[in-house]
């Protein structure tokens, strides 16, 4: 059997096993952490995690972006900041992104 993406079917059933895939990383991961001692160095790590996890997505976005990508890149940086927030920081690098785009064609 073979799963054609270019169809409603096969794109729904990929965001379902991707769905699916993302549940059951996380269920394992609060499962699996139950085992582990929180220590100071631990719990420093776990808070570093999601600006780390934001630099893996972004790095090749700027590297290989233009300058609407450069906009949304310095709008991300400059809302996590000055908000210490992850996720309106990456909603305000999306609206720039988007705004750059819609705005400007670029």
């Amino acid at each position: 059997m073979s799963l054609d993406p270019n169809t409603t079917a096969g794109f729904a059933v990929i965001i379902g096993l991707m769905a699916v895939a993302s549940y059951v990383t996380r269920i394992a991961g609060f499962f699996l952490m139950r085992f582990v001692v929180v220590t100071p160095r631990v719990e420093a790590w776990l808070k570093a995690l999601p600006l780390a996890i934001m630099g893996a997505i972004l790095g090749p976005i700027v590297a290989h972006g233009g300058p609407a990508e450069y906009a949304g890149f310095a709008a991300t940086i400059a809302v996590f900041y000055w908000r210490r927030n992850d996720i309106l920081a990456a909603f305000a690098g999306m609206a720039v992104v988007a705004g750059c785009r819609a705005g400007f064609g670029i």
